[in-house]
């Protein structure tokens, strides 16, 4: 048959190559300034046709400044140019004007607690509705399950997500951004949707993102997990101090060549913990703990000792933390003793008492206190120790309380008094494990401590525990993240249908073995 080199037909083809070859999303010239702060600087991003696109860079880079300007919640500074499929749009109106072409997982995921899964998906495509303007309840109910059931969380959708889980809430926030998506040229963001999704979820949503991009669309994914953009990339793009360093193929990287374009030094990302010094006494001991899927469990904490929890979604592994620090809601059966204060078992319901503080899982509701300053976060559980004659707060010892704790932990922020929100991820975390150590407490809860954190943060939070574990401080990390617990914990607690399945010591911690307890097939 003759090939058909009509004008027409020749145009419509050179056409639609060149549209091929056409980035999806461009952006020129980007810069954000905040008051005196130089958020970006000049930022130029190119997002291919059906690829994957990784953007990656440290703790206050400008990764979430970014992506909160192609969402329309920041306005770029004139001169800012951006092409969406060759057309021109403005940076500050993307949100109304690109609703169908530009999708968005935020980094605080969006979700308003108080609504069930349901009402959230409804707020960005809007509710079922009957021909007299009625909401179809069941329709809505079999849509949002057709969404969220893919990741096998049984999240029910009914229930408001205050009461979910950190990983079952990510899991509605990319739900309610991949519904309706029809596979147009278009750009899904994702800004570290994976932060605290155990190993086997990861897996599940890599699945999805590829079956977003095979279906034609783009996507750009934020992430300060390296292994996530080997695994998952096509290209990725490093930004440093608002500036872009590099823009590369993943192919031609190794994970010591990208961690160095992130840091502007040569780094070592391999970090594993320092065999402990042989047995010592226990500072905590737990006896018989229950409390939702948990049932019975216990074990010895040792002086020093880097104890990691872990299991499956629903395992219980993660309510350990909070039930040991006294700050689990809800019932919770068992006794703790910690014999270097006391030979008497104190009840679990009164675990608060034993003063063990906690790190929690999700920073920006449970750890931070938004409308607060970076001094005023830090010193919360302190201030019976900086009151003055008469209960006035001595601010001087205050002030040199905070200033001893951001040199300490290396916070980067513009003074104690700084808002916290206006801090990275990384160094909101910083303040949190600062408030706790600065208790100096025989025993510290960690519960997902490096979620949403860039790899030097982490190395530095690593290296910031193994000193407190070398110093003799007891040390609880509840992980789903095996990343974690290689790097920092001495020994492993498995937990398995609400049992503790397997007890894991030092060279016999391998990711082979942490994940095939955690599965049940060992």
């Amino acid at each position: 048959m003759q090939a058909d080199t009509s004008p027409d037909r020749r145009h419509e083809t050179d056409g639609a190559a060149r549209h091929a070859d056409r980035p999806v999303l461009r952006v020129s010239g980007l810069s954000k300034r905040f008051g005196a702060t130089q958020a970006l600087r000049d930022i130029d991003l190119e997002v291919a046709h059906g690829e994957i696109h990784a953007l990656i860079g440290p703790n206050g880079s400008g990764k979430s400044t970014l992506i909160k300007v192609l969402a329309g919640y920041h306005h770029a500074e004139p001169g800012a140019v951006a092409e969406l499929d060759g057309e021109l749009f403005d940076l500050g109106q993307v949100a109304a004007s690109r609703h169908d072409r530009l999708r968005f997982v935020h980094q605080e995921l969006g979700l308003v607690g108080e609504l069930s899964a349901i009402d959230n998906l409804a707020l960005s495509r809007g509710f079922a509705r009957t021909a007299f303007g009625n909401i179809r309840w069941p329709e809505m109910e079999r849509r949002t399950t057709a969404l969220v059931e893919r990741f096998g969380l049984g999240i029910d959708v009914r229930r408001p997500l205050s009461l979910a889980s950190p990983v079952q809430r990510a899991v509605v926030a990319i739900a309610a951004a991949l519904q309706g998506w029809e596979g147009r040229r278009g750009v899904l963001v994702l800004d570290e949707p994976t932060a605290v999704l155990p190993p086997g979820e990861v897996a599940r949503l890599f699945d999805i993102v590829r079956e977003v991009r095979d279906a034609g669309a783009s996507v750009l994914y934020v992430s300060h997990r390296m292994d996530e953009i080997f695994a998952l990339a096509d290209r990725v793009t490093v930004i440093r101090g608002g500036r872009r360093i590099a823009t590369r193929r993943v192919a031609d990287l190794t994970p010591r060549s990208l961690a160095e374009l992130m840091a502007g030094e040569e780094m070592e990302t391999d970090h594993r913990p320092a065999r402990p010094a042989g047995p010592t006494g226990a500072v905590l001991e737990v006896r018989d703990l229950s409390a939702g899927p948990l049932h019975g469990i216990g074990f010895d904490l040792a002086r020093g000792e880097r104890l990691g929890i872990t299991g499956l979604v629903g395992s219980g592994h993660e309510i350990v933390p909070y039930a040991v620090s006294g700050a689990r809601t809800g019932p919770v059966r068992g006794r703790l003793r910690m014999p270097g204060q006391s030979e008497r078992w104190t009840d679990a319901r009164d675990a608060g008492a034993l003063g063990i503080p906690l790190v929690p899982a999700d920073r920006a509701a449970e750890g931070v206190i938004g409308d607060f300053s970076v001094g005023e976060n830090l010193t919360l559980p302190l201030l019976h120790r900086l009151r003055a004659r008469g209960g006035r707060l001595h601010r001087r010892r205050e002030s040199a309380l905070v200033d001893e704790w951001i040199e300490r932990v290396a916070v980067r922020t513009s003074g104690r008094g700084a808002r916290i929100t206006t801090l990275s991820g990384g160094n909101q975390q910083k303040v949190v494990m600062a408030r706790c150590l600065a208790r100096r407490p025989p025993v510290l809860a960690l519960c997902e401590p490096t979620a949403g954190v860039d790899i030097a943060t982490r190395l530095q939070l690593y290296d910031l525990i193994e000193r407190q574990a070398d110093e003799g401080m007891g040390v609880i990390v509840s992980s789903s993240d095996t990343q974690d617990l290689l790097a920092l914990c001495t020994r492993v607690l498995v937990v398995r249908d609400g049992r503790i399945a397997r007890d894991i010591s030092g060279r016999d911690i391998t990711e082979a073995a942490l994940v095939h307890a955690m599965e049940g097939t060992e």
